[in-house]
């Protein structure tokens, strides 16, 4: 075990919320330290790094690759200390009134305000309840889609009804040889455009049914087929198929949270019940992005960055009770002078 510096502020979580934090806080000069479980940044983004970003202010779309990157970059402009593949199972106050924050590798880092950056929590996908259906993760099995290259021409089939499910669908039909999507239930639980779209276009759909069976290869290590069985007719069928993909959606883990001894307030057995100053009900913890809630939430990625800005200004005005509200707006700020310069220097000799 570890006892890592004292930070003015800890972050925990490396998404969008977490990353602009990170930035925001450098630039009120605060030393900075985030906590990412994943290893590496950019939180639920990279679950889909192919889709397009168009609801970005001033962004024109970016696929979600393209946002992580640039987030990221962003994001350490003033050094902070980035943590990575590190799970905070605990979060109290020692007899300083210090932050302390456990890991599971029993690694304790100690803060003087920490800003609540999870999002979703710790996102698990739900996983096929078909024994044996594991050993296929690592070939045609997939939970997440990384690549739309990789199922060009192919038959695909996707389990699941909800706005991922039909998404997906709707982006592999152009793309894929054949798509299939099966539904539990009767009907889609989604947006109407898409699942209109979905229904006009060539997708092969089965409702009211479910897989009951993965059909190896066999050298037994593809799925080259999947038995579907229709509860409404009692009927199975036997599909082909190139690439399965589940999207049951995810187990959300956020237990350091719940079970603090800081007793942190939460709103509907998930959220950190804040105000709109990103403040929750522990003086020095805030919470930014879509773990916070409060009336007026906006639950946007742009949203999540007036969050994280507001969570900082607050870590400022607390540590520091005579600075300013909050910082300086960065086409005036002096902090960025050195690094315009370097910049437009680029810009000129790259135009000349």
């Amino acid at each position: 075990m570890r006892n890592s510096d004292i930070t003015d502020v800890t972050i925990v979580g490396g998404g969008p919320a977490g990353l602009y934090a990170s930035f925001y806080s450098g630039m009120r000069d605060l030393s900075t330290r985030i906590i990412e479980y994943q290893p590496k940044l950019g939180g639920k983004v990279h679950v889909y790094p192919e889709k397009m970003i168009w609801d970005v202010g001033g962004l024109t779309p970016v696929t979600g690759a393209t946002l992580i990157d640039q987030m990221a970059e962003q994001a350490v402009t003033f050094d902070p200390e980035i943590v990575l593949n590190e799970k905070v199972t605990k979060i109290e106050k020692n007899e300083d009134q210090l932050f302390v924050l456990t890991s599971n590798s029993g690694n304790q880092y100690v803060s003087r305000t920490v800003i609540l950056a999870v999002g979703g929590g710790i996102l698990n996908p739900i996983k096929i309840d078909i024994e044996g259906a594991d050993r296929f993760e690592v070939t045609n099995l997939h939970y997440t889609v990384q690549s739309l290259e990789h199922f060009k021409g192919k038959n695909i089939i996707i389990s699941g009804g909800g706005n991922s499910a039909i998404d997906w669908a709707n982006e592999f039909e152009p793309i894929a040889n054949q798509v299939h999507i099966v539904h539990r239930k009767n009907e889609f639980k989604g947006h109407e455009a898409q699942i209109q779209q979905l229904m006009n276009s060539s997708v092969h759909v089965h409702l009211n049914s479910t897989i009951e069976k993965l059909h190896a290869n066999q050298e037994g290590n593809l799925i080259d087929a999947v038995s579907i069985h229709n509860h409404e007719i009692n009927e199975s069928i036997r599909l082909e198929t190139d690439d399965l993909i589940i999207n049951y959606g995810y187990e959300r883990e956020l237990t350091f949270i719940k079970e603090s001894p800081l007793h942190i307030e939460i709103e509907n057995d998930f959220f950190v019940k804040g105000t709109s100053k990103s403040a929750s009900s522990v003086e020095g913890l805030y919470a930014a992005g879509d773990i916070l809630a409060f009336d007026g939430k906006v639950h946007l990625i742009a949203g999540a960055f007036v969050d994280a800005a507001n969570a900082v200004n607050q870590a400022k005005l607390l540590l520091e009770p005579d600075a300013a509200a909050k910082a300086r707006v960065s086409s005036h700020n002096a902090k960025f002078n050195a690094k315009n310069k370097e910049l437009l220097k680029h810009l000129y000799q790259s135009s000349s």
